[in-house]
């Protein structure tokens, strides 16, 4: 972040940006495991819906102070604000964080996989974004980014030491979470990105105006994701997983009523809070199976596969979604022409949900008699 701020051109930016995703990766995994490792069961499902409220206080502050940080001092500061927050928080981690680790680990870095992966994932991206132009060029990208992913694939296959060992994948309840993960994370990429655009380019809203809006949302997973948590573990994973993506689906439809001239009371509002239940009724569930689908040794494998699962989704879908709805470079200089691409993405977003309901439905597994955590699933679960 510290670089990000102080960077003197793209390039220094870009790649102090790809040393703050390789934070994030070991963070984000990292904390999550130490839940599964220290909590007792009966607790885990609060502590992952708390987890999830407290991110979101980032996600709620993020929009807001970012636009005012855009619009005011420089956008410098959007990263240098992250420095005394490391300041504050390593040493408490250094502290006071037990320590947690898999003893069949060997500590051998999968370098090809590493490679193989991201590349396949940046060429198809690019693919995507300069799909417009139909060129030549753009084709072999596309094949590139294929041929790299199944080259992936079997290298994971056949190293004895892969980042993502494909045996975890055996586990019914792990697969299935994770094609939900990409389907619900997809949409909300989809969603979260245009949205902002859609209240500034149609709507007129300033930068600061469009973050405060989106502000209801992320509230609500702060004050009610424990509550969630807790109802999934005595519940099971099938009914949140599945009425969560459908409550997701029917606020991007009301996103519909969301053009020029649109009240923020009645028409954007009232969208904003059924996603926001349906975030609520999703998101810690979603986390909380997945760590319980695998043994606790491996909770930190299983998280960071199912967060770039869902990363990997959301940067499909922002540069996937512009061309299938439509919306060409000239749309974001028209208000009409941006909001007729905006409610056929969310049209689009609602259909991914649904989808991602569906698959939760009929592949999540409802807990057994008798048995109250996600854990049980594990057990009888290869396919």
């Amino acid at each position: 972040s510290l670089l990000c701020g102080l960077a003197p051109s793209v390039g220094v930016l870009i790649a102090a940006r790809a040393l703050q995703g390789v934070g994030g990766a070991l963070l984000t995994p990292g904390s999550l495991a130490l839940i599964q490792a220290s909590f007792h069961p009966d607790d885990r499902g609060r502590a992952v819906g708390l987890w999830s409220g407290f991110g979101g206080i980032g996600a709620a502050v993020g929009p807001f102070l970012g636009g005012w940080l855009v619009t005011g001092p420089g956008w410098r500061w959007v990263f240098l604000l992250n420095v005394p927050l490391a300041l504050f928080c390593a040493p408490i981690a250094a502290r006071h964080v037990p320590e947690s680790s898999d003893s069949r680990s060997h500590g051998r870095f999968d370098v090809l996989g590493a490679v193989l992966g991201p590349l396949s994932l940046a060429l198809v991206t690019y693919a995507l974004i300069e799909a417009r132009q139909g060129s030549l060029a753009v084709v072999l990208t596309a094949i590139a980014g294929i041929a790299a992913g199944v080259a992936f694939v079997y290298v994971e296959k056949r190293r004895p030491d892969p980042m993502m060992p494909l045996d975890i994948f055996h586990s019914r309840q792990f697969t299935a979470v994770n094609l939900v993960t990409l389907c619900v994370y997809g949409a909300f990429g989809g969603f979260f990105f245009l949205a902002a655009l859609q209240l500034q380019v149609a709507l007129g809203w300033s930068p600061v105006a469009a973050g405060t809006a989106l502000l209801p949302t992320t509230v609500m997973m702060l004050l009610f994701s424990a509550r969630s948590g807790a109802l999934a573990d005595r519940i099971g994973p099938r009914i949140p997983l599945t009425v969560g993506p459908l409550l997701c689906a029917a606020g991007m439809l009301l996103m519909l009523r969301v053009g020029p001239g649109a009240s923020y009371v009645t028409d954007l509002l009232p969208a904003l809070l059924v996603l926001g239940t349906g975030l609520v009724t999703l998101v810690a569930p979603l986390t909380s199976t997945v760590l319980g689908s695998v043994d606790t040794a491996r909770a930190g494998l299983a998280s960071g596969i199912n967060n770039a699962a869902a990363r990997a989704a959301g940067l499909i879908a922002v540069a996937a979604l512009p061309l299938l709805a439509g919306m060409g470079p000239e749309a974001y200089r028209s208000a009409t022409a941006f909001d007729d691409a905006f409610h056929r993405a969310m049209l689009l977003c609602a259909g991914v949900l649904v989808v991602g309901a569906g698959v939760a439905f009929a592949t999540v597994r409802p807990l057994p008699p008798g048995c109250r955590h996600p854990e049980c699933l594990r057990h009888g679960s290869v396919m």
